[in-house]
């Protein structure tokens, strides 16, 4: 079964007199265990394209198939539980709470799982550990560098063991050492089996991949293996 299945996907918004085409007609089809990364300059639409994927933001026509459920019909409810169930975020900024500890900000996707506090730690600190920073599980925020905070924000992305993993511009505000550390995190986690889908706007991070989707003005442009042979959709 596909992990992601995009069917004459669009987004559009109206401003005014006005129909701005962010996403147009896009077909996509991602497999588990594949390891993508989806390119264009500012304004061609890649990140809608991300919120979409992520359930952050709904077609406005299209179907949207996640692990073969199409997610159009669902409530706002139940896509949050697909949100915290099925997807790990990855973001630039890291956006981790400033007053919780490393272990707590991993722990917090599993508050509302059911889950109980003692499991929860041990969860918490198996991937923490996974990421190389169980030594600094009771540290801030603030007393961590850029890298060991994106490395926090990946372990509470797959503390959940989520279906995709999807990182927005995850290199952005680090260094070109610690992006490098952190790329080759991404490597292990996809030669683990992990899906992975990065969204960016560095040629150098798509090099790293083996799926390069490009998008220019709301359309998919090129998909190619890293091989250089494209894909047929």
């Amino acid at each position: 079964m596909h992990v992601i299945e995009l069917q004459s996907v669009s987004k559009h918004y109206v401003m005014g007199q006005y129909v701005i085409k962010a996403i147009d007609e896009v077909n996509l089809i991602i497999g588990p265990n594949e390891y993508t990364v989806i390119i264009g300059s500012s304004g061609s639409g890649k990140s809608t394209l991300m919120n979409i994927i992520g359930c952050l933001d709904t077609p406005t026509s299209g179907r949207y198939l996640l692990n073969g459920e199409n997610v159009g019909g669902l409530t706002q409810a139940e896509l949050a539980d697909i949100r915290n169930q099925e997807i790990g975020f990855i973001f630039q900024s890291f956006n981790l709470l400033p007053r919780a500890t490393a272990l707590q900000n991993v722990m917090q996707p599993l508050i509302y799982s059911g889950i109980r506090l003692s499991h929860r730690r041990d969860e918490a600190m198996r991937v923490l550990e996974r990421v190389g920073l169980a030594d600094r599980a009771d540290h801030l925020p603030n007393q961590l560098s850029g890298g060991q905070r994106q490395r926090v924000a990946i372990a509470r992305a797959l503390v959940t063991e989520p279906s995709i993993l999807l990182a927005d511009e995850p290199t952005g505000n680090l260094d070109t050492q610690t992006s490098t550390e952190i790329l080759a995190l991404f490597d292990a986690l996809h030669a683990d089996g992990q899906t992975l889908i990065l969204v960016t706007h560095e040629p150098e991070i798509a090099k790293r991949s083996e799926r390069v989707i490009r998008l220019r003005d709301g359309k998919i442009v090129e998909d190619y293996v890293n091989d250089g042979q494209p894909r047929s959709h």
